[in-house]
């Protein structure tokens, strides 16, 4: 997704300018849309024309529209969005509220207006728009003398550096300048990896190459690591693949990327860290049952109590079309933030997405045991009903 303006008030009104570029830069802007919005974008409207003579003929124009957004239809599988509404702003073609349904398409900008922008929802554009938010996957990709760090994200890859050093051959008799020189490499290679790679962000980083310099070149990382007692290294070993490729340019990802022991391991990658979390809360649950709440009204008062470390929330809640029941959500999510808590909001189209629905769409680890907050949260529940 790319940002081409941004014009948000302090008393948080204001409207952003956005391009899809990917199918699923789709199923963020359906995150953003609520009902009541104005969204404007190019759409196609099918237009009666009458001639001097009286007869009456039909075409398709493209033409700019405002909407007030009314339904929002998202098609998962096809990526496809649908938005309807009524026309709030003259246009030569159709009617003030005339209704019209505008589908989204990629590469072509739309602008959407609110009446409040949240924290949750300029969140999501911060993270549909910042390419090294999505990057689950990062590829170091040599050969002697050569290698390209890249970042990859579902859309592109992001060459994030370039690291060439000169490799003298080995003489006879004498290994220590090529030795020396090969050293450099490595060093200056592992600088770029401890200065270009998020390990919050990043699932794996594939090493590849011709031959057994990725072999050679992760013995040195690995022992310089335990030299320097550098724990960021160590603590993300598991994280680093050795795949064999067929030159250190860059070129050679694709073939890297294609590789079945590389895409059984990628292929959960962007949800790997949301099956961890919610796996978590399950072990917690069963082990010690006064530190895993579900459902808002436990959660709200764990919150209250500052006892949240992570707290895990479906983004089908922020979808509600009820105002005071979205805020409500985004509040809690804002409160656990502001008291140094983690977040997590899931996706509703991945399989921990769906199993956290099914636990009301909202559950929390918390920092210590509350033990006497259950019986307080029946009595409350009851009323609810």
């Amino acid at each position: 997704m790319k940002l081409i303006h941004k014009d948000i008030e302090k008393d948080n009104a204001g409207q952003v300018t956005l391009v899809p570029e990917e199918a699923e830069d789709m199923w963020h802007t359906y995150n953003l849309l609520q009902v009541g919005d104005s969204l404007r974008a190019s759409t196609i409207r099918k237009v009666q024309t009458e001639s001097t003579t009286g007869s009456v003929g039909s075409s398709r124009v493209r033409t700019t529209l405002t909407i007030c957004v009314e339904t929002i239809d998202f098609d998962s599988h096809a990526c496809q969005l649908r938005v309807k509404g009524t026309n709030i702003v003259e246009n030569q073609y159709v009617k003030m509220g005339a209704y019209h349904t505008i589908e989204l398409e990629l590469n072509r900008k739309f602008t959407l207006a609110k009446k409040c922008w949240d924290s949750v929802v300029l969140d999501r554009i911060d993270q549909a728009c910042d390419a090294a938010q999505k990057a689950d996957v990062a590829a170091v990709v040599m050969q002697e003398g050569l290698a390209n760090l890249v970042l990859v994200t579902p859309a592109m890859t992001l060459l994030r550096a370039k690291v060439e050093v000169t490799i003298p051959r080995k003489r006879r008799g004498s290994c220590t300048q090529h030795e020396k020189a090969l050293e450099r490499f490595y060093e200056a290679v592992m600088q770029a990896i401890l200065r270009h790679i998020n390990f919050d962000v990043v699932k794996c980083i594939l090493v590849a190459s011709p031959g057994f310099v990725k072999d050679q070149f992760i013995t040195y990382l690995f022992k310089e690591a335990v030299r320097q007692d550098n724990k960021l290294l160590l603590e993300n070993r598991p994280k680093f693949m050795l795949v064999h490729s067929s030159s250190g340019h860059k070129y050679s990802l694709k073939e890297i990327l294609s590789d079945p022991t590389v895409t059984s391991r990628l292929s959960d990658t962007k949800a790997a860290g949301e099956v961890k979390a919610l796996e978590d809360f399950y072990k917690m649950l069963k082990h010690e049952p006064d530190r895993a709440f579900y459902g808002v009204a436990h959660v709200e008062k764990a919150a209250d109590a500052l006892a949240i470390d992570t707290l895990l929330i479906s983004d089908k809640l922020f979808r509600h079309q009820d105002v005071p029941t979205r805020s409500r959500y985004v509040r809690l999510v804002d409160n656990v933030r502001d008291n140094g808590g983690n977040v997590r909001i899931f996706s509703s189209l991945h399989v921990s997405g769906e199993q956290l629905t099914q636990l009301s769409g909202v559950a929390a680890i918390l920092r210590f045991p509350i033990a006497d907050l259950s019986e307080a949260e029946d009595e409350s529940s009851s009323d609810d009903d």
